[in-house]
């Protein structure tokens, strides 16, 4: 059961920033998740207002304008997924969706999130941390093609390539080498793919995705109106065992409030987790609000319950 507070009050969130955009690789896809975000919110009676990026947010802040942020930015370096933004608002005692500090840093950094399931015994591929100048022939024969190969901080199917030839490899990496932070390489499962969004303490439905194309890239996510989302993606005792898997990896990785785990889901019915998105999109293709419409949660109400979970954090301003 959830212990999550609850209120029907929308003067309770006081002045909420809507934070969206910034400079982040996904920052498009935030400005889209944000509006939808900020348009519910005052459909609701919130005083909601739009903040683009982490700089106009500490000035409205500093003129004491804003009392909460509901956090909308995707990605690091000006995202609002890798800590240093949840670290500013608890700093000047502003409370806020989703991750703490801790569960944002570690979950933007996919390999240190795979290394904390597997210490804890939790199924994920089985993968390589490359460096720039790594002999990557020699990691992909450790793990054995096929492989993927993508950037380990990076959202949304950003520089992500899947590598079925050792001829493929140098292009894969030049891919990712586009952007910051190491790289990762990660034994390629085949199956289906699944996700699955939490909400509190409740993880919600899975969704299987179903690509027209080869695999669910940035196009199949963002653009392309032909991908099937199946929901629930799985029945009976496979689907309660992912979506427990699912809340277990979230909640081991630091991460609370709200999110998203993705989840691959072999031809031998096996579970591997991929990664936690702690703001998950909020656009007309974004799979959480997907999964809380089968919960009988409508978008509305589901944002409305996303900036519920920031009353856990009662903020207390200098």
């Amino acid at each position: 059961m959830s212990t999550d507070p609850h209120t029907t009050d929308p003067r309770a969130f006081g002045r909420v920033a809507v934070l969206m955009g910034g400079t982040s690789s996904e920052r498009e896809v935030s400005l889209d998740s944000g509006r939808n975000c900020l348009e519910a919110l005052r459909r609701r009676g919130v005083d909601a207002q739009a903040i683009d990026g982490i700089p106009a947010l500490v000035r409205e802040i500093v003129a004491k304008r804003i009392d909460r942020v509901f956090n909308i930015l995707h990605g690091h370096h000006g995202g609002g997924e890798d800590g240093i933004l949840q670290g500013l608002l608890e700093a000047f005692g502003v409370p806020y969706t989703g991750s703490d500090v801790l569960g944002s840093a570690l979950s933007m950094d996919k390999i240190r999130t795979k290394q904390v399931w597997l210490s804890l015994g939790l199924p994920t591929p089985r993968y390589v941390r490359l460096e720039r100048n790594d002999d990557v022939a020699k990691a992909a024969a450790s793990l054995g093609l096929p492989v993927i190969v993508k950037p380990a901080c990076e959202g949304s199917s950003v520089g992500v390539s899947r590598v079925f030839s050792e001829a493929d490899l140098p292009g894969a990496v030049a891919l990712a080498a586009r952007y910051e932070g190491d790289l990762l390489m990660e034994q390629m499962i085949v199956g289906e793919e699944y996700t699955v969004g939490i909400l509190g303490e409740t993880a919600l439905p899975t969704i299987r995705i179903v690509p027209a194309g080869e695999y669910y890239d940035y196009h199949a996510k963002y653009v392309a109106e032909d991908t099937q989302y199946i929901c629930p993606g799985l029945t009976g005792a496979a689907e309660e065992e992912m979506r427990d898997l699912a809340l277990e990896a979230f909640q081991s990785a630091g991460c609370s409030g709200w999110g998203r785990v993705d989840v691959m889901r072999d031809r031998s019915g096996r579970n591997f987790l991929l990664e936690v998105n702690t703001a998950p999109g909020m656009t007309s293709h974004s799979l959480v609000p997907k999964a809380a419409r089968v919960f009988g949660i409508e978008f509305d109400d589901l944002v409305w319950r996303v900036l519920e979970t920031s009353l856990t954090r009662g903020g207390s301003r200098p």
